[in-house]
C-alpha cells in the first residue's frame, strides 16, 4: 500500500521526509529569466522537485468560450483563452528549466494538458508526471500517461469519490504502477476549512496508495499538518514575491515560505516517530529532576517523621513521593541532616 517510490534520484514514501513540490505555474509572468530565478529560489529553499504545467490557450480552451464570472474568483471577468495565454509556459522554456533544476539538484516535472503534451515532455525524460484535478477525469489523458511507465501523482480536486476510482482504475489497467493522489481543495485560494486533511489516511487506505496535499490554502500549517497525517507530498504553489502579482501569485508561497514549510514539514514528519511509553534513553539523565522525600530540617535520632520535617522536593535522589504517607510517623534510626534524601535504611 505504501511502499516507496523511486522518483529520479530520491526516494518518496512514509519512511522519508515529506517530498516538496514547488509548482511554478504561470507565476513566471511570460519572463524565460524569472523562470529560472524561481527555480534557483525553490532549491534555495530546500525542495525537491519545481513543476511547470504545460499547455497552450489552444489545447486548453477556444477564443471567447469562456469568461469566468464568478464574484470569489480573483480572475473574475477574465477571458479563460486570454488568461491561459498569459499563464502557460511556453514549451520552448522547458528544456532550459529543466537543466536548471538539474544543475541545482532539482527534480523538474510537469501536468500535461494533453496527449502532446506528454509526447513533448517524454522528449525533455520528464521522471512523473502530475495529473492536475481538472484533468483527473479525461481518462484518454490518463492512459497516455500510464502508458510511459513513469510514476504519477494525481490531485483529487473537484471529483467525486467515483470519478476519483475511475481514474485510479484507469491509470493502473494502462500499466501505472507508482500512484500517488493528492487531496486537493479547486478553489483558489483555498480556507483551511475546506481543507479537510482528516481524508488523507482515509483516502491512503481507500485506494491503497501513497497521499499528499495540493494546498491552495494561505501559509504553511495546513501542509504541515497533512504530513502528521500522513502525507508523504506536498505541493504549493511558489512564486518570488507575491507583489509581482500573476495568475498565481496570490496563493503562492515565497522564498521565505517555502524554506519554512521545508524545516516544519520535516520535523512534524520526525516527531511522528513511533509508538513509545516509557523512559526514552534521551530522557535518562532528566530523571534527576523528578522529586522524591528529603529531611527539610535536622532529625534526630527516634524523632518521627513528621510534615514539618520532610517534604517532596527535587532532584529524585531519595524515595519517591508515592512513599511519603508511608513514612510519616515512623522513627529515624539515626540522625539526619536537613537536605539529605531519605532511604528505607534511614528508618
Amino acid at each position: 500500500m505504501t511502499n516507496e517510490i523511486r522518483i529520479a534520484s530520491r526516494m518518496v514514501g512514509p519512511t522519508q521526509k515529506p517530498f516538496i513540490i514547488a509548482e511554478m505555474s504561470g507565476n513566471h509572468n511570460q519572463s524565460l529569466e524569472r523562470a529560472l530565478a524561481i527555480v534557483d529560489a525553490a532549491a534555495d529553499a530546500g525542495a525537491d522537485a519545481i513543476k511547470l504545467q504545460t499547455y497552450t490557450a489552444d489545447t486548453m480552451t477556444l477564443p471567447g468560450a469562456f469568461t469566468i464570472d464568478d464574484e470569489g474568483s480573483l480572475w473574475k471577468g477574465r477571458e479563460l483563452y486570454e488568461l491561459y495565454q498569459e499563464a502557460y509556459t511556453p514549451w520552448e522554456w522547458h528544456q532550459p528549466i529543466f537543466d536548471r533544476a538539474k544543475e541545482r539538484g532539482l527534480i523538474a516535472f510537469s501536468s500535461p494538458f494533453d496527449e502532446t503534451a506528454v509526447d513533448f515532455l517524454e522528449t525533455l525524460g520528464a521522471p512523473i508526471y502530475k495529473i492536475a484535478s481538472f484533468e483527473n477525469t479525461d481518462h484518454p489523458l490518463l492512459r497516455k500517461v500510464a502508458a510511459t511507465g513513469k510514476p504519477v501523482i494525481m490531485s483529487t480536486g473537484a471529483a467525486t469519490v467515483s470519478e476519483v476510482d475511475e481514474g485510479v482504475r484507469v491509470l493502473r489497467k494502462a500499466g501505472c504502477k507508482d500512484l500517488i493522489l493528492l487531496k486537493c481543495t479547486s478553489t483558489y485560494p483555498a480556507s483551511p476549512e475546506n481543507t479537510n486533511i482528516r481524508t488523507i489516511p482515509h483516502m491512503r487506505d481507500l485506494y491503497q496508495v501513497q497521499v499528499g496535499l495540493s494546498d491552495h490554502t494561505m501559509g504553511i500549517g495546513a501542509a504541515v499538518a497533512a504530513v502528521a497525517l500522513g502525507a508523504t507530498v506536498i505541493e504549493k504553489h511558489f512564486t518570488l514575491t507575491r507583489a509581482d502579482g500573476g495568475v498565481d501569485a496570490a496563493f503562492s508561497l515565497e522564498p521565505s515560505e517555502l524554506k519554512s514549510l521545508v524545516i516544519e514539514s520535516e520535523r512534524a514528519f520526525l516527531a511522528l516517530g513511533q509508538v513509545q511509553y516509557g523512559v526514552q534513553r534521551a530522557e535518562e539523565k532528566s530523571r534527576l529532576f523528578k522529586r522524591s522525600i528529603y529531611a527539610a530540617r535536622d532529625i534526630a535520632p527516634d524523632e518521627q517523621l513528621t510534615y514539618d520535617n520532610i517534604r517532596i522536593i527535587r532532584p529524585g535522589l531519595g524515595l519517591a513521593p508515592k512513599h511519603f504517607e508511608q513514612l510519616l510517623g515512623k522513627k529515624a534510626k539515626t540522625a539526619i541532616k536537613a537536605g539529605t534524601p531519605l532511604s528505607w535504611e534511614m528508618v
